[in-house]
């Protein structure tokens, strides 16, 4: 029952609320409501192995929002059974992040079916060589269905514990992004450059409207291997060198110095009923609110504000536009549109071809840690152990259940309140450094928030504050947000500890 609703029916209050809950790591996350359908974002391959955290309430929460600011439900599947036709079902639109964990055949054979029936997948990869958890399998790779240099055993130079875990059961190599849908993610690892190619118009698909540059952080590309179905977007510069390639690419970086000749960075499909769309570099899409520790060793993460870069955020709310649009073309032949070239590929990208072209993984693990046994995982992960409880010397990080309570619209110039109720922390301890923030999708804040009944003289972050837990381990804390004078639009609401997002809920303001 959506949280709408079940206000309505107990006579809580007499103005819509939005709410979202964020559990630890057990319940998922859900935000925004369903008036397009629902987003469902993986989180079952491995998503928040090493420095990533693609969960929508941390690194992908910009991301997130954004969807939900169009009309969506986004929730996040953490079931263990991984994507099956079941988890499909009420699914408008599937995002699978960088995946680090390979995808079983039954799970590509549900999402093949899934498409071809009228649904649609976004699959965000990232450059050759970043092996988040050190299984030795890349997120192109996995989403291409090979591993490179091992395509007549993906289980190659794997530990008997490895080859026996769960995780690799039912996983075998094949072509399969390629030959299902016409497109293949390149080996190369480009770095800190500019696409500025974006096709517009009809031709284009409309995804390029209001685009003018999206920026690449250590990526791929990606090779167009059947025009009748795949399509590119967005294109880097044609004059890359040696200087553009990624400092730990572990082979030539640059296949065939830029352009359309290097392959898409962004391209799309038509197959069936339904609709995918490729990108070949996750730093576009994340942002700096990392939830979680490192599963290997328990460090603090370190992301980046790609999200707001460039026209990265504007190019990636027209792909949700596009994938939630139902067509009932099954071609871009049948379309009438200018097909692309096929890329020309290496010899090395030939899957039986390819050569594992320096050992893997790069980088040994720390003792103890097994990347297919969440047992080993660090504290603080996903996954992983939650933190010991503390006091009030000594405060715990035990993240129960964050809850935010506002108008459903607000009004520029003026006042409203947010209620916070956390639930399921530590019982009788303290959780320091909240602060709560109010700010567009642009990046720009537009609140001065204070604790209620205070005033705020800057548009931020409020001070933080510290609330102590009851008994059951509840607390709430009550903020005044004024909002700025001449804003109006979607916005974002976000409830930080610290450096670490807790919860990010859109807000619509009006003139």
């Amino acid at each position: 029952m959506s949280y709408f609703k079940k206000l309505a029916l107990i006579g809580m209050v007499s103005i819509a609320t939005l709410s979202t809950e964020v559990a630890y790591a057990g319940e998922a996350p859900v935000i925004g409501d369903n008036s397009n359908g629902q987003v469902l974002v993986d989180n079952t391959h491995g998503q928040t192995a090493g420095a990533a955290d693609w969960v929508i309430d941390g690194a992908f929460s910009d991301y997130a929002n954004s969807i939900a600011n169009q009309g969506y439900q986004v929730k996040e599947l953490r079931d263990q059974s991984g994507i099956t036709a079941d988890s499909l079902i009420e699914t408008s639109i599937l995002v699978i992040p960088e995946a680090n964990i390979p995808f079983k055949s039954t799970e590509q054979q549900a999402i093949l079916d899934y498409v071809k029936n009228g649904g649609s997948v976004i699959f965000i990869s990232d450059h050759y060589n970043a092996d988040r958890n050190y299984n030795r399998i890349d997120s192109s790779e996995i989403m291409n269905g090979y591993r490179r240099g091992a395509y007549d055993d993906i289980t190659k130079n794997m530990t008997e514990a490895e080859k026996n875990s769960e995780a690799m059961q039912g996983v075998t190599n094949s072509d399969w992004l390629s030959e299902n849908f016409g497109v293949r993610f390149r080996y190369n690892a480009l770095n800190n450059v500019k696409a500025t190619d974006i096709v517009q118009g009809e031709e284009g698909l409309g995804l390029g409207e209001g685009v003018q540059s999206v920026s690449m952080h250590a990526g791929s590309t990606l090779a167009v291997t059947n025009p009748k179905i795949a399509k590119g977007i967005a294109y880097l510069p044609d004059n890359l060198t040696e200087a553009d390639k990624w400092g730990h690419a572990v082979d030539q970086g640059v296949y065939n110095g830029g352009g359309k000749e290097e392959g898409a960075y962004i391209a799309v499909s038509k197959v069936g009923k339904g609709k995918a769309a490729f990108i070949g570099d996750s730093s576009m899409v994340e942002d700096i609110t990392p939830k979680y520790k490192r599963e290997d060793n328990g460090s603090t993460k370190k992301t980046y504000d790609g999200f707001k870069e460039e026209d990265n955020g504007k190019l990636l709310n027209n792909l949700t536009t596009w994938l939630g649009k139902k067509e009932d073309y099954t071609t871009f032949e049948a379309l009438g549109i200018t097909l692309d070239q096929e890329t020309t590929l290496l010899d090395s990208e030939i899957p039986e071809n390819s050569k594992e072209t320096q050992a893997e993984p790069w980088s040994q693990p720390k003792d103890g840690y097994e990347w297919f046994n969440s047992e080993t995982f660090a504290p603080g992960s996903y996954g992983g152990p939650e933190n010991a409880g503390g006091d009030d010397d000594n405060p715990g990080n035990n993240q129960g259940t964050a809850t935010l309570e506002y108008p459903e619209s607000v009004v520029s110039g003026e006042t409203f309140k947010v209620t916070t109720t956390l639930n399921g922390y530590d019982i009788n301890s303290t959780i320091n450094d909240l602060k709560l923030g109010m700010y567009t999708e642009g990046g720009q804040q537009i609140g001065k928030i204070s604790l209620d009944g205070q005033q705020a003289s800057n548009y931020g972050y409020s001070q933080p504050t510290a609330v102590k837990t009851d008994g059951e381990g509840n607390a709430q804390v009550t903020f005044t947000v004024e909002v700025k004078e001449g804003v109006s639009g979607n916005a974002n609401i976000r409830l930080k500890q610290g450096s670490t997002n807790v919860v990010t809920k859109p807000v619509t303001v009006q003139p």
